[in-house]
């Protein structure tokens, strides 16, 4: 294929030292992912630039390149003569990586304990995923140095705490700090157990207060749901795709990892019937499939979704071709809302239409109990928070306000 791409440079491309070996077998991987054939000649151009970058690294084979070689490549200036170059290192650490031909990167201090410390979390500690808490480990590691200084954390005191906490309080608000708090006193348990940190330093340490239901959910009116899904172009292949993820959500108040994570087998046309997998609840959800998730899907399904082996229902639209991510349906949702004019700061996200669909069920006098087990809640106090935006049904129950203290107030 690199014959066909470049048919009078290609020997010039192929004689390169270090990656010249296998680009012909790159050229035909990204092909089979999509890529068009100008997005492949761009990445191939620009081999030989990357080529000298690692050479400056000291790299001479493909066998002793690692993927912390490549990326370092990627944050020079860009110029005319480095266009390309990070397209190429992205896409080539993905093919050399799927390959196994890149070599292990050294695995750091900072590194290694995150990965004991997800360990105790999931077989330790029960947890079903580690991941929030161990970002905040890497997090206070690498603040307090600890690459450079091992000994660091015998020596931890209130003070070098503090520090963290004060680090973090400036980017983010209440609630998320009682998350990284949590995450902190957790991490040092966790060291004070394994012999590598002080005893009960976790102990010093106070959450943000946070009341209960001080939030109210960010639930978008109806008739804003309805713009906005009538504001979706769908006559091109992504706006089919969108409108198709964007009605599951507003029809069932699914999930977006749930939406992401849908199978072609999971839709049942005879037996008219959707399943959702929920790995949050661990148990799986059959709903009925309505006529209008079914047409938007079957539309996706002739007309929008690319040719693919893979049996996720929503791909990709552009290269490379595969399911996609839970981040491209918000993504999706904020570039169509947008588009409506629904004032994102105030919308809360594709999250906001799972709280939509509460509050239309709830106004049509469907039971909290089935609201709840539509949105995968496992206590009926989950709920009930959408009560609270109910104000027409609260008026109905308010009680009257006494003649005498309405006279005090008229005076």
């Amino acid at each position: 294929m690199l014959t066909s791409l470049f048919p009078r440079a290609h020997r010039r491309f192929a004689s390169l030292a270090i990656v010249g070996g296998v680009l012909d077998d790159f050229c035909q991987w990204l092909q089979a992912r999509g890529y068009p054939r100008l997005a492949i000649r761009r990445r191939v151009a620009a081999t030989p630039y990357l080529e000298q970058l690692l050479r400056h690294r000291r790299v001479g084979t493909l066998g002793a390149c690692t993927a912390a070689d490549v990326k370092a490549c990627l944050h020079g200036p860009t110029t005319w003569a480095t266009q390309g170059v990070g397209a190429l290192g992205r896409s080539l650490i993905a093919f050399l990586e799927e390959r196994g031909q890149l070599a292990a990167t050294p695995s750091t201090a900072t590194e290694r304990l995150a990965g004991a410390f997800l360990v105790y979390l999931t077989r330790v500690r029960g947890l079903a995923s580690g991941g929030r808490y161990v970002a905040t480990a890497k997090e206070f590691l690498q603040f307090h140095k600890y690459d450079a200084q091992p000994c660091v954390l015998r020596r931890l005191t209130s003070v070098h705490i503090e520090d963290f906490l004060t680090h973090v309080g400036r980017r983010v608000g209440r609630v998320t700090m009682q998350h990284v708090v949590s995450g902190v006193k957790t991490f040092l348990r966790f060291l004070a157990t394994h012999g590598d940190g002080p005893v009960g330093l976790d102990g010093q340490i106070d959450s943000p207060r946070c009341y209960r239901q001080e939030r109210l959910p960010r639930a978008l009116p109806w008739a804003d749901v309805v713009t906005l899904l009538g504001t979706i172009d769908r006559t091109i292949p992504k706006g089919r795709r969108d409108y198709a993820m964007l009605v599951v959500i507003a029809t069932y108040g699914l999930r977006i990892s749930e939406v992401a994570g849908l199978d072609l087998d999971d839709v049942a046309w005879r037996a008219r019937q959707l399943r959702v997998a929920r790995p949050k609840v661990g148990t799986s959800l059959l709903l009925p499939l309505t006529d209008d998730v079914a047409t938007a899907v079957l539309d996706y399904l002739r007309h929008g979704r690319p040719a693919s082996t893979s049996r996720r229902l929503f791909l990709r639209v552009r290269a490379p071709g595969g399911p996609i991510q839970p981040s491209a349906i918000g993504d999706a949702f904020d570039a169509w809302a947008a588009r409506a004019g629904l004032g994102l700061p105030q919308v809360g996200g594709p999250h906001c239409l799972r709280h939509a669909v509460a509050m239309h069920l709830l106004r049509q006098a469907t039971p909290l109990k089935t609201i709840g087990d539509l949105l995968g809640h496992r206590s009926v106090e989950s709920t009930n928070v959408y009560l609270r935006l109910d104000v027409e049904d609260l008026r109905d129950v308010a009680l009257s306000v006494p003649l005498s203290l309405a006279s005090e107030v008229r005076s």
